[in-house]
């Protein structure tokens, strides 16, 4: 076990002038992005490197961060993906013997900026009531004027097109079955793939900006839309291709970001959320089968509720049991469905993996 002393002060400030004072985490430097808030006690490492968390800075809500250390396994990309990190205790040992590192010395190799020693309680409390912001963390800069000023320049989260700066730049296989899966690359995390894979398909991953008809050449049996950071409405290139797999009616299957292009892609609005949903412990009801699945979630964007009930196209197959979002559509007389929720649930609970057995059946009928 290493120990680490986190002496040096960092800042937090948000969008509307609150302040918060800490200590310094990982690399020292200065980040900036929309900060928000995940609920899960465990899957921190699988958090950090999820891709539809880039450009954000993430709030634990979890009061001991970095208690079981760092694997390499158990990463969800190539590398950390938030844009910062603030925490109430950045723990100073791990107690896994399995561990490849402790949480500080990964941050240090990650490049992550981030702030401990805040109240994060208080704090979301503030987010939840005020709704997402941009802030900015810094440990090397502690003028709040000059900080202010840097964060007055960040975009924010609506508008912005992000899924194609954290997608595979290359196309590539994995598998050797004779049912294909064409995974559309947005943000797409590694387990889903596995998922795939431990089915006994097969999978080709395309970068976000491929084209339906450069798919065509692997010959896929259906289409996965993965999820991804970034606002749908931002993303008219993605949103063309799903309207292409739905007109050659295609069997397609889309999570997150994908559940929120198929709805853009039949002409249902997207919108910012106050706060969005993060965490592992989210209830949903599927009307389907008359049950409630609990369910891993990520995501600052939903589809338009009174758009999806006034649509003669679509059938409303789950319902968040918190907001009454939507969270699971199925698009009539064609082979397609979505849902707003991670099934891959890493992190999370395996409620909804069934989806991953629903889509190949689905596949496989359509093949045969």
């Amino acid at each position: 076990m290493k120990n680490f002393e986190n002496t040096k002060p960092a800042i937090l400030v948000l969008a509307d002038g609150t302040t918060y004072n800490g200590k310094a985490i990982g690399k020292l430097g200065t980040t900036t992005g929309e900060i928000c808030f995940n609920t899960g006690m465990t899957g921190y490492q699988e958090v950090f490197t999820d891709p539809s968390y880039f450009g954000q800075i993430l709030i634990a809500t979890n009061v001991h961060i970095g208690n079981y250390g760092t694997r390499d396994a158990e990463t969800e990309s190539s590398g950390i993906k938030i844009a910062g990190l603030v925490v109430k205790n950045l723990s100073k040992k791990h107690s896994r013997n399995l561990a490849d590192a402790d949480i500080n010395t990964y941050f240090e190799n990650e490049g992550l900026v981030g702030i401990s020693d805040i109240d994060t309680r208080a704090l979301v409390k503030h987010i939840r009531d005020k709704g997402a912001m941009n802030a900015i963390i810094s440990s090397e800069i502690l003028e709040l004027e000059s900080l202010k000023q840097q964060l007055a320049k960040v975009p924010g989260m609506a508008g912005l097109e992000l899924a194609s700066k954290v997608c595979t730049n290359t196309s590539f296989e994995k598998g050797t079955s004779d049912l294909k899966i064409a995974v559309i690359d947005y943000g797409c995390k590694h387990n889903i793939v596995e998922c795939f894979l431990n089915r006994g398909a097969s999978v080709k991953v395309f970068p976000a900006k491929t084209s339906f008809e450069e798919t065509l050449a692997y010959k896929p049996d259906g289409y996965f839309i993965s999820n991804g950071p970034g606002d749908p409405s931002a993303m008219p290139y993605a949103i063309e291709l799903v309207q292409q797999v739905l007109k050659a009616n295609k069997p397609l299957f889309g999570i997150c970001l994908g559940h929120q292009l198929l709805a853009s892609a039949i002409g249902i609005p997207t919108y910012k959320m106050h706060n969005g949903h993060r965490g592992l412990n989210h209830p949903v009801r599927n009307i389907i089968k008359g049950c409630c699945e609990i369910t891993s979630q990520n995501h600052g964007f939903g589809i338009d509720a009174a758009a999806v009930r006034n649509s003669d196209d679509i059938i409303i197959t789950h319902i968040n049991l918190n907001d009454a979002t939507i969270e699971g559509i199925q698009i009539k007389d064609k082979p397609a469905f979505s849902v707003q929720y991670h099934p891959e649930s890493s992190p999370g609970p395996h409620d909804s993996r069934y989806l991953f057995d629903d889509f190949l059946e689905l596949v496989k009928s359509c093949k045969n």
